[in-house]
C-alpha cells in the first residue's frame, strides 16, 4: 500500500479512533468491522438509521462508514447527526447506487468521501485516512465506459421502480433495446 503513503495519515494520530460501521448486509458489516479492528479502529456498528443515531450520540465517532440506502431509511441521516455530533469527524459513504446527485448530497452532508460497492477494507481505511491536503490517487482499475454506461442505465432501472417502459422513456431508448441491456451481465 505505498501508493497511500504520501496521501494517507497515520491512525496513531487522531484522539478518537471510534469508527462506526453503518451497514443492513450483515455480513460485509461483520468482515469489515473485523478488518478494519484489525487496522487499529475501536469499532461499532449499527445496522440501521436509528441505530446508529443512537449509537453516535452516546459516543460521537471519530470515523464512520456509512452505506447510503439501509433498510429503514437513508444513511445521509446518519452522517447530518455524526458531523453535527462532532464536526472535524471523517465520514465515508458506501453505496451500491452511485451517482453524481447523491454523492454531492453526502459531501454537504458532511461526508469526506464517497465510494462505489462493492470496496475493501484497503480502500476505505485509505479514504479515511486521506491527508485532505494532497490529491487523491486514480485508481488502478477505473470502470470501463461500458460498465459506466450499464451502471447508469441500473440506477435509473431502481430508481424508477424497476418499470422498463418508465426507463427507456427516462433513458430515451426503445423499450426492447433496454429489455436486451437489462437481460446480459454486467461489463467488466
Amino acid at each position: 500500500m505505498e501508493k497511500f503513503s504520501g496521501s494517507k495519515l497515520k491512525l496513531d494520530s487522531f484522539k478518537n479512533k471510534t469508527l462506526l460501521i453503518v451497514d443492513d448486509d450483515d455480513p460485509f458489516r461483520i468482515r469489515l468491522s473485523k478488518a478494519m479492528e484489525n487496522k487499529g479502529f475501536l469499532v461499532v456498528s449499527a445496522s440501521g438509521v436509528e441505530d446508529a443515531k443512537s449509537k453516535a450520540k452516546s459516543n460521537p465517532p471519530g470515523f464512520a462508514v456509512v452505506d447510503l440506502r439501509l433498510n429503514d431509511g437513508n444513511g445521509l441521516d446518519v452522517v447530518k447527526e455524526v458531523h453535527n455530533l462532532l464536526p472535524d469527524s471523517r465520514v465515508v459513504v458506501l453505496t451500491g447506487y452511485g451517482n453524481i446527485p447523491t454523492a454531492v448530497a453526502a459531501i454537504k452532508a458532511g461526508a469526506i468521501d464517497y465510494i462505489p460497492k462493492p470496496a475493501d477494507a484497503e480502500a476505505i481505511e485509505a479514504a479515511l485516512l486521506a491527508d485532505k491536503n494532497k490529491k487523491a490517487v486514480p485508481p488502478e482499475n477505473p470502470m470501463s465506459a461500458d460498465r459506466v454506461k450499464w451502471e447508469h442505465i441500473q440506477r435509473v432501472y431502481e430508481l424508477c421502480d424497476r418499470n422498463v417502459s418508465e426507463t427507456a422513456r427516462r433513458l430515451n431508448m426503445h423499450r426492447r433495446t433496454l429489455q436486451r441491456i437489462l437481460s446480459k451481465r454486467s461489463p467488466k
